[in-house]
């Protein structure tokens, strides 16, 4: 292919049979989408409809999450008798939309529930000892974790010696045996046909097996479907796989989120200048939704997002909207600060071959530093781990690239740690100060360990060659829409385009607008550049390149217009 881009699926691949027509047919699609979804490993009618037809009648029975039953039992049984419940939650988007879920779902049935986010600056991620005595002197007799638990033995058995009962509902990588709960719930514990639920999804799940044995009590029964939204918007932010049963939670969620019910979320939509009944894409609630409400967590108010996404208000939630947004712009300017200096300590890192790269400055914002991991990956390619100070030890979140497990590398330097949890894309930990140079040195020997003779530019992944005129057509941008949502597991296309020529160029804070046209049939189309690799000059005007890109129906203020997301460029001459 072009430069450095590489077909997303090896060409010794299946041949898609020769009635594959027959089935775009059947499908009442085009042969072009046929052909994408065969080369997606959909090679029976039967898949392809399915993907193209999500519907929750495909969703497997509650009971298939290992631990489910056990924990439904006896979250219903509690309930039933009157005592009283506690849904402990993270503090990310996953974890406040699993505690939401978890909130509306009991009260929708009558039951007092109390909700619990430790406070990310002090308390820190999951159970902690001054929390658990605070609810337990209010009367709390049952705590459910949501999106975290599975790994805090000391806090769990603390717990039942204040007569706390503890049920853990989790999906993150845990350690055998498990934590002395009475009940844990997770995808991850066995072997499960929704391997990669995200913590709302197993919430979701939960609380359909609670629903169950509530309504076989004589309760009436809540048409769960309702929380969807909810289970959309914590799917998408945790970057969980779109594959499976994930990509029918998350297909029916974006319909609630685009009929916007939950004044929480047309209060958002409206912020974000998206019309209230606008249907919104995976990447809409990506990158405009789901950062006000993380930025309440990483600023240290997760409760501001929790509350706005349970009121019942417009007024309300309108306000409370605004506030996620101020927390935002705060979250923001903090970010910029750390990543200028993060940048600057991994360029040396890596020009000394540094492959796994460990960055600490002691008052780098522990709330923002995920975030800027994130950006350290996506501009050296590289596995990355940001620390600050915390107290008397160091706190770190890391984040990793394609065929790197995280989670995995953490473990066999585990000698050097205080703890640590996560999965292969991200992950979080804890050290000594005086473990700083032995962690990362043994870190660095991990990555190289596994990523062997690695490349630091990343391949980009083409999934064919197609011109402007098929891109931007009616029936492409439909088709494309239907494929969503995008993200981990179910990659957005991306295509390799003709020779194009630059008509205009606009730079914007580091980003790049183009109007580019294909002379072969006269259409110019607008082209964005987020992130660039490499700078692209006002004198590059006129000149051609060929892209790498996604063509997308880009919706704002209720108005539609046809772009291209690029992916990477090169000038021809």
């Amino acid at each position: 292919m072009y430069n450095f881009w590489v077909p997303r699926y090896p060409e010794e691949a299946p041949r898609p049979p020769a009635n594959l027509p027959d089935w775009a047919g059947k499908l009442d699609i085009s042969p072009f989408l046929a052909d994408l979804l065969w080369k997606r490993g959909l090679h029976t009618l039967e898949d392809m409809e399915l993907f193209l037809n999500p519907g929750l009648r495909h969703l497997v029975p509650p009971e298939s999450v290992p631990g489910l039953e056990e924990a439904a039992e006896i979250l219903a049984g509690a309930a039933l008798s009157g005592k009283k419940l506690v849904v402990w939650g993270d503090y990310d988007v996953d974890g406040i939309t699993a505690t939401a879920l978890v909130a509306e779902f009991f009260r929708w049935h009558g039951f007092e529930i109390l909700t619990h986010i430790p406070d990310r600056m002090h308390a820190g991620y999951g159970l902690n000892l001054p929390d658990l005595r605070d609810l337990a002197a209010r009367g709390a007799e049952l705590v459910l974790t949501v999106d975290c638990g599975i790994g805090d033995y000391a806090e769990i058995r603390a717990a039942r010696e204040m007569g706390l009962r503890i049920i853990v509902s989790d999906h993150h990588l845990p350690s055998f045996p498990l934590p002395e709960a009475e009940a844990v719930c997770s995808p991850t514990i066995a072997d499960c046909p929704c391997p990669h639920l995200s913590g709302v999804g197993t919430a979701f799940f939960l609380m359909a097996g609670v629903g169950r044995i509530l309504e076989e009590s004589g309760r009436p029964r809540m048409d769960i479907r309702r929380l969807l939204d909810l289970v959309a918007l914590g799917t998408l932010a945790d970057v969980s796989n779109l594959s499976g049963q994930n990509r029918i939670l998350v297909k029916n969620g974006l319909l609630l989120i685009s009929e916007a019910r939950r004044p929480g979320l047309a209060a958002l939509k409206s912020l974000c200048k998206y019309a209230p009944d606008e249907r919104l894409g995976s990447w809409d609630v990506v990158f405009s939704l789901c950062p006000r409400i993380n930025a309440a967590g990483r600023m240290g108010k997760s409760e501001v997002a929790l509350r706005l996404l349970l009121s019942g208000d417009r007024d309300e939630a309108a306000r409370l909207a605004a506030e996620l947004d101020s927390l935002n712009a705060l979250r923001r300017k903090e970010e910029d600060s750390i990543q200028a200096e993060a940048l600057e300590q991994a360029q040396t890192q890596a020009d000394r071959g540094r492959m796994g790269l460990v960055l600490y400055r002691p008052h780098w914002h522990m709330g923002v530093i995920g975030i800027v991991a994130s950006r350290m990956v996506e501009k050296f390619n590289l596995p990355a781990i940001i620390l600050c100070d915390h107290g008397e030890k160091l706190k770190g979140s890391g984040r990793s690239l394609e065929g790197f497990d995280l989670h995995a590398a953490l473990e066999s330097c585990s000698e050097q740690l205080l703890g640590f949890g996560g999965h292969r894309m991200a992950a979080g930990l804890s050290l000594s100060p005086d473990k700083l140079e032995d962690f990362s040195r043994a870190f660095d020997a991990a990555v190289k360990n596994s990523l062997g003779d690695f490349s630091r530019r990343a391949p980009v992944k083409i999934d064919g060659e197609l011109g402007l005129a098929e891109s931007t057509s009616h029936i492409t941008l439909k088709e494309l829409e239907i494929m969503q949502p995008f993200g981990e597991g179910n990659a957005e296309p991306v295509f390799a385009s003709p020779p194009l020529r630059i008509r205009n160029i606009r730079p914007l804070q580091g980003n790049y607008v183009l109007d580019v046209c294909d002379e072969r049939s006269g259409l110019t189309v607008k082209a964005k550049i987020w992130r660039s690799r490499n700078p692209l000059s006002p004198r590059s005007r006129d000149r051609k390149l060929r892209l790498a890109y996604s063509p997308r129906l880009d919706r704002y203020n209720g108005a539609s217009s046809v772009e291209l997301r690029v992916q990477d460029w090169f000038l021809l001459d």
